[in-house]
């Protein structure tokens, strides 16, 4: 008798893992580039500190904020979708029981077959098979509103600390040079960190977001030493 070969599948982690690593990217990279400007526009280093701080707060509330709402809009879609389904089951069996024939039959199994197939499934479980097979909805990828908005607060505020410690440690001659090299590092291993952590390659999303951030900090340079010289 063969052992039962268990699989680990990093689906799961797809809710989480996509708000925390959207809210500490994007804490690194809008604070880091909103102090790199005001750098870049005025040499008090207590002015710098004090968009860093603005924009670690207003970040993680935005981050927060907005998370929960289109989480929130995609839980209820789904929530429509499930109840709708729901109601068919109730309604007209037969047609269901067509329809998720006719799923499996697409999917390459025999007709015959993919009729016993569904037999089977439903008799178990129809509103769960119908919901995993014909609307593709699992528990393990479902919208959680609640938890992407806490850790999409809680992620931004961590990788907004990033720049901003980096800014009181590094002397004020040299603020924009370090929040920008030290930003950009942090972001490059957040990117290896967050590919690891979901089973990808680690290359192409370290260089990615590596180039973003680097491009929206020479952005916001460029634009607070415009305005600097120009006020």
């Amino acid at each position: 008798m063969h052992a039962l070969h268990r699989e680990t599948h990093l689906i799961q982690r797809i809710g989480w893992l996509r708000a925390a690593v959207l809210g500490a990217n994007d804490g690194i990279i809008s604070t880091a580039s909103l102090m790199v400007g005001v750098a870049a526009a005025s040499t008090s280093t207590s002015e710098v500190l004090v968009a860093g701080i603005a924009g670690l707060v207003a970040g993680a509330m935005s981050m927060a904020a907005g998370e929960y709402v289109s989480v929130s809009s995609q839980a209820d879609t789904e929530n429509a979708d499930l109840e709708r389904e729901r109601r068919e089951l109730a309604e007209q069996p037969e047609a269901e029981m067509d329809e998720l024939t006719q799923i499996y039959v697409e999917r390459g199994v025999e007709p015959a077959l993919a009729r016993q197939v569904a037999q089977q499934m439903m008799a178990k479980d129809a509103f769960t098979a119908h919901a995993r097979d014909e609307l593709g909805l699992s528990e393990q990828v479902a919208a959680r509103p609640v938890q992407a908005a806490l850790t999409s607060a809680v992620t931004f505020a961590v990788g907004a600390a990033l720049p901003l410690a980096i800014a009181i440690l590094a002397p004020p001659t040299w603020t924009a040079s370090a929040v920008s090299g030290g930003s950009l590092v942090g972001l490059a291993v957040l990117g290896a960190l967050g590919a690891r952590a979901g089973g990808a390659p680690v290359l192409r999303p370290t260089a990615r977001v590596t180039f973003w951030g680097a491009f929206a900090m020479a952005a916001t340079a460029g634009i607070g030493s415009l305005v600097g010289h120009a006020v």
